[in-house]
């Protein structure tokens, strides 16, 4: 890949861990630093040539929360193509230059409520239903929160 790209994206997407196609350390070494990685599997940062790179992790997990919330919320029946590039872009939209500049293709997943609630909005636009005022904050009022009531 690095033969022929400047800066090559290298996605190992395999799980486990054991059976991924290479490695964050290996894939930076044979990339001269170059690589723009992610992995399936969780790697750690690696040092190469006194730098730090951090892999990020590609997982359907990104989209498949935000794209179900805004199925529900607009009670569309059916998932149609726009739907899959609204939740594409809505993603996307999520990534920051300090994120690019990490070397990182997806935002931090502590982040994931709040791609979520974006995700679900964008499907929601995308499904031509007649739409709510703030589709980010309805969207983040629809989700399920583990907090219970004391009754005691």
């Amino acid at each position: 890949m690095s033969s022929f790209n400047k800066k090559p994206i290298i996605l190992a997407l395999s799980n486990p861990t054991s059976k991924s196609e290479c490695t964050t350390e290996q894939a930076y070494t044979w990339s001269e630093g170059c690589a723009i990685f992610a992995s399936g599997s969780q790697f750690g940062p690696v040092e190469y040539n006194w730098k730090v790179y951090v892999s990020g992790q590609s997982n359907n997990a990104y989209i498949f929360p935000g794209l179900g919330l805004g199925l529900i919320i607009s009670g569309a029946i059916r998932v149609h193509d726009d739907m899959l590039l609204a939740a594409s872009e809505a993603l996307a939209a999520q990534i920051t230059l300090e994120h690019i500049e990490k070397g990182l293709i997806y935002p931090p997943f502590t982040n994931i409520r709040k791609i979520s609630a974006h995700i679900a909005a964008k499907v929601h636009l995308a499904s031509r239903f007649p739409q709510p005022e703030n589709l980010i904050a309805y969207a983040a009022s629809c989700m399920y929160s583990p907090n219970y009531q004391k009754y005691r």
